[in-house]
């Protein structure tokens, strides 16, 4: 059953269900950030178009810097930028940026606290054919475990969206994790968003007693709504939670949500460690400890393969989920 309040998309579990890359939404979102606000700018080591900074370099030009293959002159520009009052949002793909330029982002961005925004594209294992050095499954916990830093993740193109707005509203060091291929479009333009907020998107239909609970971010967070469905038919209790921002943790809703269940599944495309699930157990082991089951990559680079292989290949799919879930004691 979906949370009515949430204004989710009517046609989640169609097979036609429409689907955009996350990037997409970031793209259209920084465009209309630009648009509201003359400080925003962008800045791009030479993906343009496959980051989906096209649309500002046409609109805002003036507003666009190029900065060619050089990924940590690209964060130093953007701390700079932002030391001098703009809103620096800077793209690369992810394994690139922060993947390639984490020190500077560390000492130049958020070591001084300073307002820009890292879009790291094309992360996690559904990259695909473009294989284990392109696919950036450690990013999440690169950039979490650096003081002032918030991370977004956004589970569609219409969240990506809405993110944007809000972080070029948002003041403070962030990092935004995007995705290459397109995903199922599981929010619409209405589903509210806020930073530092978690939703639950699914709970048993009445007459249908919790059990499980799922915490997910990003795209995959679809697997663990279908995942839900599925097992509702059998009987099973499962609710979805999307934690679409991992720092600073909603901590309150976290908490609410794991007394409600007996056991908890994180769900993300990026290691076991540091990521989603560590947040989670992090957390929890203080203040509620509990068995979570962690799904997502287990010590190990990606490879090539289609999106639906590896996602596959790793576990974080429906029928992965759903395993792990029918072994929870």
């Amino acid at each position: 059953m979906f949370t009515p309040s949430l204004k989710l998309n009517p046609n989640l579990f169609a097979d036609t269900i429409e689907r955009v890359p996350t990037r997409f939404g970031f793209g259209d979102g920084l465009v209309l950030a630009g648009k509201k606000n003359t400080r925003v700018v962008a800045l791009c080591a030479d993906l343009t178009a496959s980051t989906k900074m096209d649309g500002f370099a046409k609109a805002f030009p003036e507003r666009f810097i190029q900065m060619g293959i050089g990924e940590q002159s690209m964060a130093s520009v953007a701390s700079g930028l932002a030391a001098a009052g703009k809103i620096p949002f800077f793209a690369s793909y992810a394994m690139f940026s922060p993947g390639r330029n984490w020190e500077q982002i560390r000492t130049t961005i958020c070591y001084n606290n300073v307002n820009a925004k890292v879009v790291g594209a094309h992360a996690g294992v559904s990259v695909g054919p473009d294989g284990g050095t392109h696919q950036a499954i450690e990013d999440i916990a690169l950039m979490r475990v650096i003081p002032h830093m918030t991370v977004v993740v956004p589970c569609d193109a219409h969240e990506a969206h809405r993110a944007t707005l809000a972080l070029a509203e948002y003041n403070g060091p962030a990092y935004l994790r995007l995705t290459r291929e397109p995903t199922p479009l599981m929010t619409t333009s209405d589903t509210p968003f806020a930073i530092g907020k978690a939703q639950i998107f699914f709970e048993p239909k009445r007459g249908v007693k919790k059990t499980i609970g799922i915490i997910g971010a990003g795209p995959v967070l679809y697997e663990a709504l279908l995942t839900a469905k599925d097992l509702e038919g059998e009987g099973i209790g499962v609710s979805v939670m999307n934690l679409a921002t991992i720092k600073p943790l909603d901590e309150e809703a976290v908490l609410s949500f794991a007394k409600a269940h007996k056991a908890l599944v994180t769900v993300e495309e990026h290691q076991i460690a540091g990521g989603l699930g560590s947040t989670i157990a992090e957390y929890l082991s203080s203040v509620y400890p509990m068995h979570i089951v962690r799904i997502g990559v287990r010590d190990a680079f990606g490879q090539s393969g289609t999106q639906k292989e590896l996602i596959a290949h790793y576990g974080m799919d429906k029928e992965s989920i759903k395993r792990e879930i029918r072994n929870v004691k």
